[in-house]
C-alpha cells in the first residue's frame, strides 16, 4: 500500500523540481536520469503523513511539513566567523563548507593534504571523478524511502570526499552544511558522498548549523564507502533551530575488517530524524553508531538506527541516550538483522532516556531480527528520572538544589559527550549541553519527586 499525503504536498514541489531540470538541462546524462528515477519514487510516496500501518513514522507526526511551504533559489550572507561561532571550528581541520545546498570555496578551509580530494559534489560529477556515478545513490536508494527520494531529485551540488588507498589523515575533514540567514523559509538538500579507500584512516566531522530564525526544511543524504581495512571515525552535530525540519538519511557500506564508529549531537529542530543504516557487508566488519538528543518545548527527535550484518564474523553496537523535558517526544528505533549466513555474528543494542517532565514522552522499540544460529545479540531501553535519595545525597553535601539538579544531568550526558574525541568538537558539544541544561530544567517537574 503506497504511504501518501495529498497530491497537493507533492504538487508543493513539483515546480522546484522542474525549474531545476531546466537548470540543468545540459548536466550529465546519467544524472538526469538518476533525479527523474528519484522524482518518479517521492511522486509515488508523497511526504508520509499518514501513520496507522506505517512502521517507518508510525510516532511522528508530519502534517506540520506537508503542511508548510517552502520556496528555492533565495540564499542570505554568511561569514566565516559566524559558524565558526555557531558551530565547532579549528583551523587545522580540512574544512568543506556548503551553504544552502551550494559547495562555498571562499568559506572552505582545504589544506591541499596529500590523499584527500575534497571540495564540491557538483564539481566531482561533472568530472568524471574516482567512482562518483557508480556510488552516488547506490546506497540510499535502495529503499524507497520519501526523503531520500526527494533529496536525490534535487542533487545539484554538495560536498565530495575520497581518500586513497592507504592514507592515514592527521586532521579531521569538517563538512559544514549552512543555512543561511534570509527570512524565507526554504527547502534544502544537502549531499554528501565519501568513499574511503582501503587501509585508510580519516576522522569526519558532519555538522548541520541554521542562522535562520524562520522555519527551514533540510533534508540530508549522505553516502559512505568503507573499503577493506579502512577506519573512520565520524561524528554528526545538529544544530537546527527550533521552527525547523531536519529530516537526515546516512547510508554506509563496510568491507572486510573495516571500522565505523558514529557519534551524533542532537539538539534544535521542531521534528528532527537521524536515519543512519550500516551494512557490514564483508567479514570482519565492525560498527558502533551511538549518540546524545536532548528536547524540550514540543520538539521531537527521532533515532532510526539499524545494522545489516550480511556477513559472518561482524559486530555492532548501538547505545543512544536521550534527555527530554517539557512535551517533548523522541523516538528510538533501534534494528539490527542478522542475515541467514552472518554467522558468529555479535550485535548489542541499547537506549537510555533521562525523563525531566511528566509531559515528556518516549517511543523505544529496540528489535532483532536473527535468521543465523551462531550469533551473540541482545537489545534494551529504558526511561526514568531522578529519584529523590540521589538529589539528596548531593544536597546533603552542601549542594544546592538546582546545582544538583545540573550536575545530575550533566552527569547522565557525560558518557558520550566524552565520545567527542577531537579537542575543538568536544569542547563545543560540552558548551553547547552546559547552555541547554538550564532550558531543560525549567520545564522539569520530576526530579527528586520520587
Amino acid at each position: 500500500m503506497t504511504l501518501a499525503t495529498l497530491p497537493a504536498a507533492v504538487e508543493k514541489f513539483s515546480t522546484a523540481y522542474e525549474s531545476l531540470l531546466t537548470r540543468s538541462s545540459n548536466t550529465t546524462g546519467w544524472l538526469n536520469v538518476l533525479r527523474q528515477q528519484a522524482w518518479s519514487t517521492f511522486s509515488e510516496l508523497g511526504i508520509p503523513t499518514k501513520r496507522r500501518g506505517n512502521e517507518l513514522w508510525k510516532y511522528t507526526n508530519l502534517q506540520p511539513l506537508a503542511a508548510a511551504d517552502f520556496v528555492y533559489g533565495v540564499s542570505g550572507s554568511v561569514t566565516r566567523d559566524q559558524i565558526k561561532v555557531a558551530g565547532p571550528w579549528d583551523d587545522a581541520w580540512n574544512t568543506i563548507v556548503v551553504v544552502d545546498g551550494k559547495f562555498n570555496a571562499e568559506l572552505s578551509n582545504l589544506n591541499g593534504t596529500a590523499g584527500l580530494n575534497a571540495g564540491s559534489l557538483a564539481e566531482a560529477i561533472a568530472g568524471g571523478t574516482g567512482d562518483v556515478e557508480l556510488q552516488l545513490a547506490s546506497l540510499a536508494g535502495r529503499e524507497e524511502y520519501a526523503f531520500t527520494a526527494l533529496n536525490t531529485a534535487f542533487i545539484d551540488d554538495g560536498a565530495y570526499v575520497a581518500v586513497i588507498d592507504g592514507t592515514e589523515l592527521k586532521e579531521p575533514i569538517h563538512v559544514v552544511f549552512v543555512t543561511s540567514n534570509a527570512t524565507e523559509n526554504r527547502a534544502s538538500y544537502p549531499r554528501l558522498l565519501v568513499d574511503a579507500g582501503a587501509g585508510t584512516s580519516l576522522v569526519l566531522i558532519e555538522t548541520y548549523l541554521n542562522l535562520a530564525e524562520t522555519a527551514q526544511f533540510v533534508a540530508p543524504v549522505v553516502e559512505m564507502f568503507a573499503g577493506e581495512r579502512s577506519t573512520i571515525k565520524h561524528y554528526r552535530v545538529q544544530m537546527e533551530n527550533e521552527k525547523s525540519f531536519h529530516l537526515g538519511t546516512t547510508r554506509i557500506s563496510q568491507l572486510g575488517d573495516s571500522d565505523f564508529t558514529s557519534t551524533s549531537f542532537a539538539v534544535g529542530a521542531s521534528i528532527a530524524r537521524n536515519d543512519i543504516h550500516t551494512l557490514l557487508n564483508a567479514p570482519g566488519a565492525s560498527c558502533t553508531l551511538h549518540g546524545l538528543y536532548m528536547t524540550n518545548g514540543t520538539q521531537q527527535q527521532d533515532q532510526e538506527i539499524s545494522t545489516t550484518h550480511a556477513k559472518p564474523n561482524c559486530s555492532s553496537n548501538q547505545y543512544y541516550k536521550g534527555i527530554l523535558s517539557g512535551k517533548s517526544h523522541a523516538v528510538f528505533s533501534g534494528k539490527v538483522v542478522v542475515e541467514r549466513n552472518a554467522q558468529k555474528s555479535d550485535a548489542t543494542q541499547k537506549d537510555l532516556n533521562l525523563m525531566l517532565s511528566r509531559g515528556a514522552e518516549i517511543d523505544a522499540k529496540p528489535s532483532l531480527e536473527i535468521y543465523a544460529d551462531d550469533v551473540t545479540a541482545s537489545h534494551g531501553a529504558t526511561a526514568g528520572h531522578v529519584d529523590r535519595d540521589t538529589l539528596f545525597y548531593l544536597q546533603s553535601r552542601g549542594v544546592s538544589e538546582d546545582a544538583a539538579k545540573a550536575i545530575l544531568v550533566r552527569g547522565f550526558a557525560e558518557e558520550m559527550l566524552n565520545e567527542f574525541k577531537p579537542t575543538a568538537l568536544n569542547e563545543f558539544v560540552e558548551r553547547i549541553t552546559d547552555e541547554r541544561i538550564p532550558i531543560l530544567l525549567a520545564e522539569s517537574d520530576t526530579i527528586g519527586t520520587t
